[in-house]
């Protein structure tokens, strides 16, 4: 079994990076909750984040989502974040708000469309250009929703020669990570609705471009670890956007639906070199806080990966592996569970304070006052959410 030394050496090296769009108002399809202190804009965004990175000492960079956090200035705005701690992170394109894209952006049977989209995407990278970020991330809400609405081939063959160009557009050391999700808003087709369309476009385009793995896109029942298994021996897996579902895109806290199911992720990233030194795996959290307040959820969701993460490191390798080729399979699976029930919470708060962080990440923010604060200094303009 690992060392207690150990697991901190992964720990240490684990950074899971929030997403601005997380600190925003958010709801469901019906409505959208507001809540006292959210940001007013991109820079309060970053703040809040730095918050989370402060008491878990394990959120050192900030998603962002374009044109939701469009600014003036860019290298001012990096130097904001630098300035709290936490530094720009991987930028989001955002393909769906738009009128234009009804029947899709870079599927859209109209060349004026796909053309738009495009230049959105190649917008984006100048932003990364800007701010020296490695990835950017594609989510593509494009499908139809009737039989006979399109030509399933052809739009494959627009995403394609879309995809091209923005990739030949990307710097020696960026990258195109290609998010897929199985339904919604498309119902009859999506256009990169699961990890074999996403990898296909993905090894058609060169060694730059690599799959997201969202843990909440797949259908119930999905063995979501074989996915992550067979990307990383592929060596494609770029990226995670993690949360929890119990039916579909939930965009739920990660690990509340099934804690056991994110242990068994992670043991396969632990066995595959997910966490290794110079892993090409970026972590990222991609939830929505509808019904609790928006700093606390992300300090929980970072909390609850670490334990994931712990747990998974903590596996008898070699004790699994003799079980495994002896055939034994009660004993390969107690193995894993003997590691799946270990209490890793003071495991944790030793490694805390180790760092100089408090060793309750919950309790010592609802004591830092910060809430209260933002809910008095944010009195007026308009909230952030989804679209903003």
């Amino acid at each position: 079994m690992a060392s207690t030394n150990e697991v901190k050496a992964v720990l240490n090296r684990l950074g899971v990076e929030t997403p601005s769009w997380a600190y925003g108002n958010s709801g469901t399809r019906f409505k959208v909750f507001g809540q006292p202190g959210v940001p007013r804009d991109p820079y309060e965004k970053v703040a809040d984040a730095a918050q989370v990175h402060k008491y878990t000492g394990a959120a050192p960079t900030v998603a962002l989502h374009i044109p939701w956090d469009k600014v003036a200035d860019y290298k001012d705005f990096a130097t904001h974040a630098q300035g709290l701690g936490v530094k720009l992170g991987t930028i989001n394109s955002n393909t769906f708000q738009d009128d234009q894209y009804i029947l899709g952006s870079v599927c859209a049977p109209d060349p004026k469309v796909r053309a738009n989209a495009v230049a959105h995407l190649l917008d984006c990278i100048d932003i990364m250009d800007q701010v020296n970020v490695q990835d950017l991330k594609l989510w593509f809400a494009d499908g139809t929703n009737y039989p006979g609405q399109d030509n399933i081939a052809d739009r494959q063959n627009r995403l394609a020669e879309s995809l091209e160009k923005v990739y030949a557009r990307l710097g020696a050391n960026q990258r195109m990570l290609l998010e897929y999700k199985f339904f919604e808003p498309a119902f009859y087709h999506t256009d990169v609705p699961d990890w074999g369309t996403s990898l296909l476009h993905c090894m058609a385009l060169g060694p730059k471009a690599m799959v997201v793995v969202d843990t909440g896109h797949h259908a119930p029942g999905t063995n979501i670890e074989f996915i992550v298994a067979g990307l990383l021996r592929a060596k494609r897996l770029g990226a995670f956007d993690f949360n929890s579902r119990f039916y579909a895109d939930d965009d739920l806290i990660v690990g509340a639906a099934d804690p056991f199911q994110l242990f068994r992720i992670m043991h396969e990233v632990n066995i595959n070199g997910g966490f290794d030194v110079g892993t090409p795996v970026s972590y990222v959290l991609d939830q929505c806080h509808n019904v609790e307040a928006k700093i606390p959820g992300q300090i929980r969701s970072i909390m609850n990966v670490q334990e994931a993460v712990a747990k998974a490191v903590l596996v008898d390798q070699d004790a699994l592996k003799k079980a495994q080729l002896a055939g034994d399979v009660l004993a390969g699976h107690e193995v894993l569970m003997d590691a799946y029930n270990t209490d890793v919470r003071g495991l944790l708060r030793e490694w805390r304070s180790d760092k100089g962080i408090d060793p309750e990440p919950m309790k010592a923010y609802a004591a830092s006052g910060y809430a209260k604060k933002i809910a008095t200094d944010r009195v007026g303009g308009n909230q952030a959410g989804w679209g903003a």
